[in-house]
This record gives structure tokens, sequence and C-alpha cells, in this order.
């Protein structure tokens, strides 16, 4: 699945930020962010994923982008709960607050290409409005079924399926080798009754 490089790496940046700096549960251990210095060292980690071109926010940038991990993750619950009306609710919140608008921009001898800023104008803000904008096109395209939290036991981390196949449920290898040992064993145990 690819909506376009660029637009899959913002959906991408979208849902490693929410994994960032959202609290919840990770690999059946609780997960907390980590404290503001190095959540700003590891949000610009993200960016640079995102974009190799990505300039480091300063660390109140940074956690500053990082607050809005709550709403991002709030299209990815919805979705996940099978409401895409509400999850496009969501989207259209952050977007209204964030006011995007296209630019085209290019680096050193590469091509034009589209890019988003945000009214604010402020490196924290035009990320928060590329990564917001980057959800919404994937909720108005059909892979909006592709983004959605992790289907493993004690994990709530998100995902975004970007298999040919379009069946991955978990937001890492480790979450989906669990539930496939855990299914095995049940398998396994089962049988062992059956032939008891």
């Amino acid at each position: 699945m690819d909506f376009d490089s660029h637009n899959t790496a913002m959906v991408q940046g979208a849902a490693d930020l929410v994994n960032l700096a959202t609290p919840g549960l990770s690999r059946t251990r609780p997960y907390q962010p980590p404290p503001d210095g190095e959540l700003a060292e590891r949000t610009n980690a993200v960016l640079r994923t995102a974009d190799r071109h990505a300039h480091a926010l300063d660390e109140a940038q940074a956690v500053r982008l990082a607050a809005l991990a709550p709403r991002l993750r709030a299209v990815f619950e919805y979705l996940a709960a099978g409401d895409q009306d509400r999850a496009a609710g969501a989207a259209n919140a952050l977007l209204a607050d964030l006011r995007p608008f296209p630019v085209l921009e290019r680096h050193r001898d590469e091509p034009w290409h589209l890019y988003f800023r945000s009214t604010p104008g402020d490196e924290a803000s035009d990320w928060a409005a590329r990564l917001a904008l980057g959800l919404a096109t994937a909720l108005g395209s059909r892979f909006a079924s592709r983004l959605g939290l992790c289907s493993a036991p004690a994990c709530d981390r998100v995902y975004v399926d970007v298999s040919r196949n379009g069946t991955r449920r978990f937001c890492s290898t480790p979450c989906q080798n669990r539930v496939k040992s855990a299914a095995h064993r049940a398998r396994a145990q089962g049988a062992d009754r059956q032939g008891g």
C-alpha cells in the first residue's frame, strides 16, 4: 500500500509520534512517554525518518508537537472501533485548527514537490499540519482500513498497514509473534486434550 511516498511517510510519522508520545500499553508493559529532553530528541528522530530534509525542532517546539499526539491517536482509535465518521471528525478538527496550505518546495537538485505549511507558520505547527493532513488523506481514500490499534492483548500502540495484502493488525513483529505463539499453544493444548 502506498498513498504516495510522501504521504505514506506522513501517515507513518503520525503513527510513530502517537506511539512515542501517548501513554498506555506497549507489548504487555505500561508505557509512559519519555521526559521532555528525551521526548524532543526522539520526536526529531521521528521527523527525520518521515522526511530526511527535516530541520530539527528545539525542545519547546518538539514537546509542543508531541502534545498533539492524543488528537492524532483519536483518529486511529475511531478507525479501530469501526467509526470512520468520528475519525473524519477528529481529522477535520485538526485541520480546522492547523489550517494547512500547500506550497511547492524542492531541496537541492531534487524535483519540486507539494509540501504543506500551517497558518501559524512555525516549524512545529507545520509538522502538525503535515501529519494531520497525511491522516486526512488516508481517511479520504480506500486505505482508511489500514490504520488502527494493535490487535495483540495488552498493547494499545497504533499501526499503519503498508503490506500488499492489507492484513497487518499489529504494531510490531514481537506483538504478532506473541499472538501467533499463544494461538499455537492453544491449538497444541486442544489437541492434547482430544488425544488424551
